[in-house]
């Protein structure tokens, strides 16, 4: 069923399509699209050619129209869950969102065209007025308070006050970020062993304050193992771990750039 658009302006493609499914009075989640396809491009020929960008607008639109009408003829796609995706789906919720705002725009119009009857009233209260402030008698104040009463007002203040202190997390002292670098390490394990040319891998590590500073130390042990500066052998199984220097630590060079890499 076609029929004749008589309507020459429109506020944009969306709005022309809401005109022809209200107009059939058609179910929105169920667009008959070839002939909705049909009276859209029947406007369409009829539309002034002059304002070409209001006109693109229409022909992205009858081309996305045209897309949904074909893929109508093939076999329905099926999503990720196995259900049959609808061609017309975005379609439709771009409609439904172009309807509600439209009626959200009819009643802002509504709401400013009532505004336009109100007036306000300025405030013309004298200062003398504004600045009065009952006054208050001290003694009518105070005459239901007792040391009873701001005990219990006291205690229930500090009761807040140490419900609001975490009983576990307020007893952790300052948690200090120590900053050790391979580089670092590096060029310290250099000066030490100019001076101990064999030593205790264990003596190396318990002499280290801290647990970042032992796994530095034992990174850089690998990186010295692995550029021939140093040979480590270990005689038995859980034996200690000898370190012998190979190359004189004078020698030693590219320590900083290879840590920086």
């Amino acid at each position: 069923m076609a029929i004749d658009v008589k309507i020459n302006v429109f506020e944009g493609p969306l709005d022309l399509l809401l005109h022809l499914i209200e107009k059939n009075k058609i179910d929105i989640y169920d667009i008959p699209i070839v002939d909705i396809t049909d009276q859209y491009m029947e406007y369409l020929h009829s539309m002034p050619s002059e304002d070409l960008g209001a006109m693109s607008e229409f022909l992205v639109m009858a081309a996305t129209l045209l897309d949904i009408k074909c893929r109508m003829l093939l076999p329905k796609e099926k999503n990720e869950e196995g259900e049959e995706e609808d061609p017309r789906e975005e379609l439709v919720q771009k409609l439904l969102e172009y309807k509600m705002y439209k009626f959200m725009s009819y009643e802002l119009k509504d709401r400013m065209d009532e505004a336009d009857g109100v007036f306000y009233k300025k405030p013309t209260i004298p200062d003398e007025v504004l600045k009065y402030r009952e006054p208050v008698d001290p003694k009518e104040l105070l005459s239901s308070v007792t040391l009873e009463r701001l005990n219990k007002i006291y205690q229930s203040i500090l009761k807040k006050q140490e419900e609001k202190i975490d009983p576990i997390r307020s007893k952790f002292g300052t948690i200090e970020k120590e900053e050790v670098s391979l580089s670092d390490k590096m060029v310290e394990m250099k000066s030490y062993a100019s001076s101990h040319r064999r030593f205790s891998f264990r003596q190396l590590l318990e002499g280290q304050p801290s647990r970042t500073q032992i796994v530095v130390t034992f990174l850089s042990i690998l990186e010295l193992m692995k550029m021939g500066y140093i040979h480590v052998e270990q005689e038995a199984l859980f034996d200690d771990i000898q370190v012998e220097v190979t190359t004189d630590p004078q020698t030693w060079k590219h320590l900083t750039e290879f840590a920086d890499e």
